[in-house]
């Protein structure tokens, strides 16, 4: 029975799973690694690491299945890039999602005509996390490594180089980019003018589905594989989670937690947000994904318990303590904000905050809080959502979260709207092997997935509708001050 590999690129760890034609998942390897941070506002990552965990999975999974793979399919986080040399040499860090350091170039652009229009033209919303900014920021801070760069790449091109020798990007990853019209499917020109570089600078871009032959042998012989196996360009980690998620039919939202956080929905054509707040990216032809994402999803929680805390205990045993405490925190409010904010507020100078903290408050309120600030940012996207694409009738979870129950349930209370969840976490890694099944006409039969249905706690409804009020309204407050902080 054929099987294909599904490769999801992460944030915190890259994820490879094997499913065969029955929709079983046979095999599993998750390769762990690090964000620097070496400044503030900085998030970097040493992308031959990351090579080396998507190698290694790929690797161990083949290994396990003792057969060739139909194919091998790749998802990947967005919003990363690195200037590459002439001679195919690294000349930076990976700069990811994270990275806040040309948030003052996304000030002078966001509420200009110019990026408006770019706004229109990408989908992308002009913000830090924006290769675009980030590129317009090395012009300014770093402009002789900027003229040198043969070209600006993202994780998953630099692993391409890597196997096939030359860049290539797909259409999902290219329009999360701010450097690609969603309209016309190609490199867009009012983006490049600003970033000061041309089209020989980036990648070749495209369709998702796209199959790619000519692994270098020497890679073929560490991965375990065939030369002559075939590779499929692949998507966006959110696109793909949407479709991992069968979330693709109208009014079916699929809501995600790992490092950060996001609620997308799949919509037919190329739609913007009037008032700028959501993103729209492709999948395939006729099949858009629009929605937003959150900075600060587990990423916070680790910092809580690592920097505040410095507890040393696992994220379990915090999120047990947390929802041993009761529902609303007892008052204390928190705005996440720690890496600053994306969706719907678009906000790199936002910063973390707790409020209506009192004398009967223990670490565990402030835990409670944080867990809740994020669902009320999600929701605050969902709202968004709504109000561009009409009504969200259903939303499906995914990632690592949902193997806490207590946490699918605070959503489901602060929503209050039912939650819905399978046994199979990687949504992203199973759409990757999805688009691969379609790229070459392999079927792959998945099996019902049991759907567990986490409905809401209608007495906690006047409480969270209340405290998102609050939220809501801190926000505002503080936001003039926040950039002055």
């Amino acid at each position: 029975m054929a099987y294909i590999i599904g490769v999801d690129i992460g944030t915190s760890s890259a994820k490879v799973i094997a499913v065969k034609e029955d929709g079983s998942v046979k095999a599993h390897c998750q390769q762990e690694y690090t964000i620097h941070q070496p400044q503030a506002g900085y998030s970097e990552q040493d992308p031959a690491y990351i090579l080396a965990a998507v190698k290694s999975g790929i690797r161990s999974v083949a290994t396990i299945m003792r057969e060739a793979p139909a194919a091998v399919s790749f998802s990947s986080a967005m919003h990363s890039v690195m200037m590459m040399s002439g001679q195919g040499a690294a000349m930076s860090p990976l700069i990811i999602w994270a990275d806040n350091r040309s948030e003052g170039i996304a000030d002078r652009l966001r509420d200009t005509p110019q990026g408006n229009r770019i706004y229109q033209q990408t989908g992308t919303p002009i913000h830090a996390m924006s290769p675009l900014c980030k590129i317009m920021w090395w012009k300014e801070n770093e402009p002789e490594n900027h003229r040198q760069a043969a070209c600006f790449i993202g994780i998953k091109e630099y692993i391409f180089y890597h196997f096939f020798g030359k860049y290539i990007t797909d259409h999902s990853i290219a329009s999360a980019t701010g450097l690609f019209n969603i309209h016309e499917l190609r490199w867009n020109a009012d983006s490049l003018a600003l970033a000061g570089i041309t089209e020989k600078q980036l990648p070749e871009a495209v369709g998702s589905e796209t199959i790619i032959t000519g692994l270098d042998p020497a890679i073929a012989a560490e991965l375990d594989l065939p030369v002559e196996t075939k590779f499929i360009a692949g998507a966006s980690d959110g696109c793909l989670a949407q479709l991992g998620s069968n979330a693709l039919d109208a009014g079916h939202a699929s809501l995600t937690i790992g490092t950060s956080g996001a609620v997308r929905m799949a919509v037919p054509t190329a739609m913007t947000d009037q008032y700028k707040r959501l993103f729209t990216y492709i999948l395939t032809p006729g099949h858009f994904v629009i929605g937003g994402a959150i900075n600060n999803g587990g990423v916070l929680l680790q910092w809580y318990l690592d920097k505040f805390l410095q507890a040393g205990m696992s994220i379990d045993v915090g999120l047990q303590k947390a929802f041993d405490t009761p529902a609303g925190a007892e008052g204390v409010i928190c705005l996440p904000y720690l890496h600053g904010e994306r969706a719907p507020v678009w906000d790199g100078h936002a910063k973390g905050a707790f409020i209506g903290v009192q004398p009967q408050h223990t670490q565990w309120h402030f835990m409670r809080a944080i867990l809740e600030g994020m669902a009320y940012g999600l929701l605050n996207i969902t709202k968004a959502l709504e109000e561009t694409t009409g009504a969200v009738k259903k939303i499906s979870v995914s990632g690592g979260f949902t193997a806490s129950k207590e946490w699918v349930q605070l959503l489901a209370d602060v929503f209050q709207q039912p939650m819905y969840m399978t046994k199979e976490s990687d949504a992203s890694a199973l759409g990757a092997v999805l688009l691969a099944a379609e790229a070459i006409k392999l079927t792959i039969t998945l099996a019902a997935q049991e759907e567990i249905e986490v409905v809401p706690d209608p007495a906690k409804a006047a409480l969270y509708q209340k405290s998102y009020e609050i939220y809501i309204k801190l926000y505002e407050a503080l936001k003039p001050v926040f950039p002055i902080m």
